[in-house]
Parts: structure tokens; C-alpha cells; sequence
């Protein structure tokens, strides 16, 4: 990665750890293990992966729900303080590389101020005549 890259992807980490933190305040907010597996078996049901195969022409993709449930599993004998805070980290560093990376939405460039002169004002006669409906 290029410095400027490293650097935007160290300030979505630490940015999406402060998101995670409010969002799971608790030990307990964080997902459980069996969510996980439950969430990786789900993934392999055939109504699933028929749907996958539907919408996108090829199976479904579990590895990474998997992948989860051993994340989950490595840390499941820390302290339920310290297990958190490892969650929040994973998930950070997942959030992170994913707004970082490139995505279907990397063709649009984002405005830093809106169009100066959209939508159009509208006159009275439009109001009034029903130009609305157009």
C-alpha cells in the first residue's frame, strides 16, 4: 500500500473502532459464537445458495462467515472485556478495508458541496399549472 493509502486506511480503523465501541458498549453486545456458526450453516442452506445462484450466477460465498466463527472461537477465552475489544478490532480492520478498497460505488466521485443550481426553482405558473406532474 502507498503511504496515502496506509494513512486512509489507518483513520477508517480508528474511526470505525469508535463507531463499534458506541455501538457495543457491552461484552455481551457483541455476537456469540453460536450466532455465527448458526450464521455460516444459514449461508449453506439450499434456499440461499439457490438465491445466490440466482442473482449473481454462482454459489454463494461461506468462507468468510466461517472465517468468523473461528475468529470467535480464538478468542473465546480471553477476558469477555478483552474478547471485545479483539472483536471490535477484527471488525474495525473489516470495516476499514472495505472503505478503503475499491467497490462497485468507486465509479462515482463524491461532491464536497451539492449542484449550485439543482433541482431548478420553480415558478408559481409551474406550481399552479400542474408542471409538477411531468
Amino acid at each position: 500500500m502507498s503511504d496515502e493509502s496506509t494513512q486512509a486506511y489507518n483513520i477508517a480503523v480508528q474511526e470505525e473502532t469508535s463507531r463499534l465501541r458506541t455501538l457495543h458498549p457491552t461484552p455481551e453486545d457483541i455476537p456469540s459464537c453460536m450466532t455465527l456458526f448458526d450464521e455460516f450453516l444459514s449461508c449453506n442452506m439450499v434456499g440461499k445458495q439457490f438465491r445466490a445462484l440466482y442473482r449473481f450466477g454462482e454459489m454463494a460465498h461461506c468462507t468468510p462467515k466461517f472465517n468468523e466463527f473461528k475468529f470467535c472461537m480464538s478468542v473465546k477465552g480471553l477476558h469477555p472485556e478483552q474478547r471485545r475489544d479483539e472483536w471490535i478490532r477484527h471488525r474495525a480492520e473489516w470495516w476499514a478495508r472495505r472503505r478503503v478498497g475499491t467497490s462497485s460505488e468507486s465509479v462515482w466521485d463524491v461532491r464536497a458541496e451539492p449542484l449550485g443550481s439543482y433541482p431548478p426553482p420553480l415558478s408559481h405558473d409551474d406550481v399552479t399549472l400542474g408542471k409538477l406532474i411531468d
